[in-house]
């Protein structure tokens, strides 16, 4: 590990018999981390009970002062915390210096939007009575994140925990757990207290989570994976009634309708396949193409993917890295496999498969239909399967085919279809001519089996937040 990331990374956060973290693009051991068992996850739970009241009592501006020192020191540290991210998730530097932009972008929202968390005065029913309402943190939070955005989506739940009042302990994916704790040393030199914001590498990820979903001091569980895991975390949480924020799995369609701007589409294409070598919960997995300009789409889209550069995000830093493990790149290779074994035709592409690491070369998938096993799977890869459509009607029922919600997108440049298909669209999130719609300032969620609550914007404070509704007699 080079000496610009390792400062970000405390002395008591190295066990040399802890959790080997690899470097994806050469299976390089880049550091070994400390890991806690189910006992000391429970005294973290049990330390950031006591300590919220604390952190709770403060005034607005002060826990906003703090998320903005804590903002500044990560603008400060931005490079040092892109390398760390290049390191153990593998993804080009120019991509981690945007995620940790952006990441940035969450703490920075919140420290604004603590000190708006306003309560209400309503209309009383009666004469001599008076109802206010007040917003209050929820309590001591959960979170449980991915590995594909190892600082964003740390950031964006605990900008709004801190800035709620609430106090959060994080369990980070066991593969990239570097980012999260050079986050929580940052946290702690800004002024937020050591034992309100914890980040917990886990023995065992499914301990860990059994411990969020029955200890009692948890309020709140915020959980970004799979579906499947979500609805284990759902049903164990369900026993204590706890509160849930879970962002789960998607299928996000991309239409390309015969009026659009065939060029555009293909950047907002190649912009949400794939970044991160396709690996996001929000990017493309499926490509309807409207017959008449499907040709001349798939020609454009497949130039394009044939120019990729993959390689070492270091080396490569504005290419396509690898994928997070080798394993993940068979399991893309096996689904592509299956999709030509079904009916559908790879596009010619200069590249190969024989790259060392966790690399898997780009692919367009033609002649694939609504009834392949990879239209109805998140591929999680930099495979962009094409399914012709030939009308509007046909394009909406295709997109809505799947059990998913999260984010769709779509390309035309008729104003009144582009009312008619976003509202038609059974996502909770749509990006209309653009391919890129993750921003703080906008709430980010899915609807049907893709989770429920809301990261970002005004709902994402919200969603650490109680209502209380009070009613004052005798005036």
């Amino acid at each position: 590990m080079n000496d610009l990331a390792l400062q970000l990374l405390l002395p008591d956060y190295f066990d040399d018999a802890g959790l080997a973290v690899t470097n994806p693009a050469d299976d390089a051991v880049v550091a070994r981390i400390r890991r806690y068992d189910v006992a000391g996850i429970k005294d973290m739970i049990d330390r950031a009970e006591v300590a919220r009241h604390g952190w709770a009592a403060q005034t607005a501006k002060a826990r906003s002062d703090v998320l903005r020192a804590w903002y500044d020191l990560i603008c400060t540290h931005a490079e040092a915390l892109a390398q760390l991210m290049t390191l153990e998730s593998g993804k080009p530097l120019d991509e981690a210096r945007g995620e940790v932009k952006y990441g940035a972008a969450f703490i920075e929202w919140f420290s604004e939007e603590a000190r708006r968390a306003y309560g209400e005065v309503i209309p009383t029913h009666a004469t001599g009575k008076r109802i206010v309402t007040l917003r209050q943190p929820v309590g001591t939070c959960a979170a449980i994140t991915p590995w594909n955005f190892p600082l964003a989506m740390i950031t964006r739940k605990v900008g709004p925990a801190l800035a709620a009042g609430c106090s959060i302990i994080v369990k980070p994916a066991e593969l990239t757990p570097l980012s999260a704790l050079a986050l929580e040393n940052l946290a702690h030199q800004a002024g937020v207290p050591y034992d309100v914001f914890r980040i917990a590498p886990a023995m065992r990820s499914s301990d860990a989570g059994d411990l969020f979903c029955t200890h009692p001091s948890v309020r709140k569980i915020s959980f970004t994976g799979s579906t499947e895991v979500g609805k284990v975390i759902m049903a164990k949480a369900a026993g204590q009634v706890k509160r849930l924020s879970l962002e789960l799995g998607g299928n996000a369609p991309f239409i390309v309708f015969e009026d659009a701007d065939l060029d555009k589409a293909v950047d907002g294409a190649i912009a949400s396949r794939f970044r991160n070598a396709g690996q996001t919960c929000v990017c493309a997995n499926r490509f309807l193409v409207q017959s008449s300009v499907h040709d001349a789409f798939v020609e454009k889209l497949a130039a394009r993917v044939a120019a990729l550069r993959i390689g070492d995000g270091f080396a490569n830093p504005s290419g396509m890295g690898p994928l997070i493990s080798g394993k993940e790149a068979g399991r893309v290779a096996a689904l592509v496999r299956q999709a030509e074994d079904e009916g559908a035709a790879r596009m010619p592409s200069p590249h190969t498969e024989d790259v060392n690491g966790a690399f898997y070369s780009p692919v367009v998938l033609v002649d694939v239909t609504p009834a392949m096993t990879i239209a109805h799977t998140e591929i999680f890869g930099p495979v962009a399967p094409v399914i012709r459509f030939e009308d509007e009607a046909e394009a909406l029922r295709i997109a809505n085919d799947t059990p998913f919600g999260l984010a769709a997108y779509f390309y035309t440049a008729d104003a009144a279809r582009q009312w008619r298909v976003m509202e038609g669209l059974e996502y909770g999130m749509v990006g209309v001519n653009d391919g890129l719609i993750s921003t703080e300032v906008a709430p980010f969620g899915g609807v049907k089996e893709s989770g429920f609550g809301r990261e970002g914007s005004s709902h994402g404070l919200a969603e650490y937040m109680n209502i209380k509704y009070c009613l004052i007699g005798g005036i």
